[in-house]
């Protein structure tokens, strides 16, 4: 048996190609002002979970589908219609996922994709 134990997440990033346009944005989206903020690397406190932007200079780089990080919101309907007010664009409604989960996402205006979710049985105290 693996001694190794993972202790959740920590950290979701996204790379942007406009970091000052992007912080304003997340700050909206979030309704967090960042932590930290450097040339290099912006981030935020999220309900004690780091979100952290990178600048990316490539414009070539396609963002991956197959990476998601969800944030817990408790008014998914609300929290999806509110950062598709803020210029994201719908990649999946929201969706019961079984019993009262739901989940959705969006794209920011950079194309990273942002999840959110809301579960009533998740409880970050055990």
């Amino acid at each position: 048996m693996n001694t190794t134990k993972i202790l959740g997440l920590r950290t979701t990033i996204y790379k942007v190609q406009e970091l000052q346009k992007a912080k304003e944005w997340y700050t909206k989206a979030f309704g967090v002002s960042p932590y930290f903020e450097e040339p290099y690397y912006v981030g935020f406190n999220i309900g004690g979970y780091e979100l952290g932007l990178l600048p990316n200079e490539s414009t070539t780089t396609s963002n991956a589908e197959n990476v998601l990080s969800y944030w817990g919101v408790e008014k998914i309907q609300e929290t999806f219609d509110h950062l598709l007010t803020l210029g994201a664009t719908i990649h999946e409604e929201p969706q019961n996922v079984g019993g009262k989960i739901m989940t959705a996402t969006v794209k920011d205006p950079w194309k990273n994709i942002i999840g959110i979710i809301y579960n009533p049985h998740f409880d970050l105290t055990k």
